[in-house]
């Protein structure tokens, strides 16, 4: 089995307006961002409506992500999450089958 080095992946992606709506529903609960705050350490978390696509690590993207995600992944103010597949599944979301979410931990 040879490894196949990747040079570059397509992050891009779009949702129709009704599952958007329906996912930012289920990602903004007050029970989901609990969850989130118990994950994370956080005592308050704030969804910043970014969502991107995990790409396959890449010599482009070394985290699995467009470079443009990346400082969220390094700062301590954000967390980065998987959408849960039972959250894409409710949104009606087939593609792409996996989303990551960004939170903005929030001082109080």
């Amino acid at each position: 089995m040879r490894i196949r080095i990747i040079d570059q992946a397509d992050s891009r992606f779009s949702l129709s307006p009704e599952a958007q709506t329906a996912l930012f529903a289920l990602l903004t609960s007050e029970s989901f961002c609990a969850q989130v705050c118990q994950e994370t350490g956080a005592s308050q978390v704030e969804f910043t409506h970014k969502l991107f696509k995990p790409v396959p690590y890449t010599t482009a993207t070394p985290k699995g992500m467009a470079a443009e995600f990346e400082p969220y992944h390094e700062s301590p103010d954000y967390a980065v999450i998987n959408v849960p597949p039972t959250f894409m599944f409710k949104a009606k979301i087939f593609s792409p089958n996996r989303l990551c979410a960004i939170y903005r931990k929030v001082a109080r």
